[in-house]
Order: structure tokens, then sequence, then C-alpha cells
């Protein structure tokens, strides 16, 4: 039998940890994910389970698998998505958000999961009058949600009685419905879900309303975090190759 001289036993040591330190996995990192709790199907609350859930929270999911991570999402109103960002309390923002000019201006966009995503506007049930455009609606009351493009357009346009603002889509058709509003603008593809499965009472969508906005929906990081930014356009690319994309959105119905 041959024997090993101490110098080469520590050797072949030294190598199978070095060889260990090479094929060593890097460990999963885990990205704090905003997503509001009020934009059903993209990203709500389930009362039920207490998780916020919905389409871009399987996107969230899903890039963060391919890319060997994993998601943790934070539940975070609309009109806080951004400043959460950029003060670093998440890492990116999956959620109803279309890029926009402004918003490109401090944050970066991954390229698009969901497009053709624009506004509608909501009316009191009964109530769907030939309402074409806001011009329609000029000294009334208009809603819309806090913190979304919807509110930049109507203070732009102007000449309503009041732009009253909303944390939700549900409290704004709430108050139409009273009667508080003579109108909603707010993103359709949300409004109409939710009139479809009763979650809005006693509003409709004006069937005559044509979109001012029509844009793509994207995850959102920091400005200039490009590493980041790549590691979610890589594993985009992955799940729309794969379909996995296509199966999350047909699973909610949009």
């Amino acid at each position: 039998m041959t024997r090993t001289t101490p110098f080469l036993q520590f050797a072949v040591a030294s190598l199978c940890i070095t060889a260990g330190l090479l094929i060593a996995p890097v460990s999963a990192e885990t990205l704090k994910v905003g997503a509001t709790s009020t934009g059903i199907p993209f990203t709500f609350l389930n009362v039920k389970t207490g998780q916020i859930e919905g389409m871009m929270v399987d996107v969230a999911d899903a890039v963060a698998k391919v890319s060997g991570n994993q998601a943790e999402i934070k539940q975070t109103v609309f009109s806080a998505l951004i400043p959460s960002l950029t003060t670093k309390k998440i890492d990116f923002i999956s959620a109803a958000m279309i890029q926009t000019p402004a918003r490109a201006e401090v944050v970066d966009f991954t390229d698009s999961v969901y497009d053709k995503y624009g506004d509608g506007l909501i009316v009191k049930q009964g109530e769907t009058a030939d309402i074409k455009s806001l011009d329609d609606l000029q000294g009334k009351t208009l809603g819309v949600q806090a913190g979304t493009v919807y509110y930049n357009i109507a203070t732009k346009k102007g000449g309503f009685k009041a732009i009253r603002t909303y944390d939700s889509i549900a409290d704004m058709a709430r108050d139409l419905a009273l009667g508080r509003i003579d109108a909603g603008l707010g993103d359709k593809p949300i409004m109409a879900y939710q009139i479809k499965t009763g979650n809005l009472k006693g509003v409709e969508l004006a069937p005559h309303y044509a979109s001012i906005q029509v844009g793509h929906i994207s995850l959102v990081v920091r400005k200039g975090d490009t590493k980041l930014l790549n590691t979610l356009n890589a594993a985009i690319a992955k799940i729309k190759a794969n379909g996995e994309l296509d199966k999350i959105i047909a699973k909610w119905g949009i």
C-alpha cells in the first residue's frame, strides 16, 4: 500500500476545499417587491389569506424564480410605490403602473409584460350618456385615483367643477354610486374586471369613451439599477419564451 505524505494530504484537502468553493451555488436573494392591495386583478389583497395576489404578483414570483431569487411582496399604496422604491424600502415595483415619460425620469422600466393598457371612465349605472371624452364632463365633478397618471391628465385638462382623489378605485366607485361625483377616471382593465366580477356595484363603464393614454405595464426599478434591470429583463424574456407569461395572463382572465 502506498502512503501519502502529510504534505500531499494537505494539498489534496486544499484542492477539495477550493473546488467546493468554486462549485458552491450562489445563495438566492430575497427581492422586496412593492404591490398594491387595490388593483384587482393585477394586484389585490385576498382577505381570506391576508396575502397580496394577482397577475403582477405571479409575474414577480415567476421572474424571481427563473433568476434564482425569491420575491417578498410588500403591500404599498399606489401613490407610495415610487417613493418606496427610491428610498430603497423595496427593490422593484410589480403593479399596474403604466410607463410614462414623467415616470421614466425618476425610475427605470423593464421590458413590457402587458400591452395596450389604458384609461376608462365609469359612470353611475343607468346614466351612460354619450360621453366620448373628458370634454363632455366640463363643469362636472370627476374622481381619480391618487398617484396615477389620470390625476395629471385631469388637472391638465381642467374645466371641472372639482377633481376628487381616492386611494382606491373601490372608494371612487362608491362615491360615484352615491352621486358624490359625476364620473370616475381610472384603469380600464381593472375597472372592467371588477365590474364583471361584482366588486364594483352601481357603476358601469361609459361605452363610447375613448382612452386618452394607452401604454405598457412593466416592472419598475430604481433609476440606474442596471444590474437588477438586466436580471429582470432576462427573466421576462424566459417566461415569454416558455409561455409562462401567457399562462399567467390567461389565469387572471385579462
